[in-house]
């Protein structure tokens, strides 16, 4: 990932250099969150330190506030382009995977609002909704603020937010979240069965209905719908690890999720993300499209 930095003025003779590594982690974590593309969230961050290199930080009270204000000003502008942008993309669209923990090469805010499956729910959320529950569920902004973003009253922030808050809980409820300590036992069986070309053992633990997305983007070889079924998602699971055989599997959080990143050739094929319920995968979703890897 780049830094994000910018040119500027050493911390000593600039309040902004200060002030900047300390809330970096807010402003590309708003435009991710929006956008579910770290490039795109690249771009907005190298913006709005553009922008706040030529203000006057003493005319500013809540310099956080300000920041994420702006990163989520020029987020949403895109996010209404990146609206037709999506109709136009080859096959199924997934986020772009954002490596957390350990494995970060910046600092990012974590929680269940930058997992692969939140991101997903996002999407089918509006614009505008999507600003207002990201601004003031996960960023805590006043409505106020998320108004002018949005160019809504108050009282439109706060039902925009709210709209976007009961569809996130509908999901939730109907996708309950995996522990940890689940997660980790799933996918470290998974991965020895996949390793080992086990049919019956990834039958075992993929659900009767669950869903294999992934996600090509036109660029390599990659199913353009999605395919249904355990039995018929681990079939294609053991044919594909046949024919295209990775190097090694790591393990990997991914968007504060334990992940696989499969490398061949000497280089990441796929960033692998699921979504366990009841100890079985519902749903496998797989990021082959190279220019959502280029910065894993």
């Amino acid at each position: 990932m780049g830094d994000g930095h910018g040119p500027g003025p050493s911390e000593q003779e600039d309040p902004l250099g200060a002030e900047w590594e300390r809330h970096r982690p807010a402003v590309f974590g708003v435009a991710y969150r929006l956008l579910g593309t770290v490039a795109d969230a690249e771009d907005v961050t190298q913006d709005v330190w553009l922008r706040a290199a030529g203000v006057d930080l003493q005319d500013i009270d809540d310099l956080r506030a300000w920041l994420v204000t702006v990163a989520a000003r020029r987020s949403y502008d895109i996010l209404k382009s990146a609206r037709f942008r999506r109709e136009s993309y080859v096959g199924p669209w997934l986020p772009e995977p954002l490596l957390t923990g350990p494995d970060a090469s910046q600092p990012v805010l974590v929680d269940e609002s930058v997992s692969s499956a939140m991101l997903l729910i996002m999407e089918e959320v509006s614009p505008p909704e999507r600003v207002a529950f990201v601004l003031h569920d996960v960023f805590g902004l006043e409505f106020g603020r998320i108004a002018e973003v949005l160019d809504v009253s108050v009282p439109g922030a706060r039902q925009l937010a709210s709209r976007a808050r009961r569809r996130v809980a509908k999901a939730k409820q109907s996708t309950p979240q995996a522990s940890k300590a689940e997660r980790e036992r799933v996918l470290t069986v998974f991965r020895a069965a996949y390793e080992a070309g086990d049919l019956a053992g990834l039958v075992r633990l993929l659900h009767p209905d669950a869903v294999y997305v992934t996600d090509g983007g036109g660029k390599v070889l990659a199913a353009r719908k999605l395919i249904h079924g355990g039995e018929r998602v681990a079939e294609v699971m053991v044919r594909t690890g046949r024919r295209w055989r990775p190097d090694r599997i790591d393990f990997a959080e991914v968007g504060g999720e334990l992940a696989f990143v499969f490398h061949r050739e000497g280089r990441v094929y796929s960033v692998d993300t699921v979504q366990i319920t009841d100890g079985l995968i519902t749903a496998y979703r797989r990021v082959l499209n190279p220019d959502k890897l280029a910065r894993v």
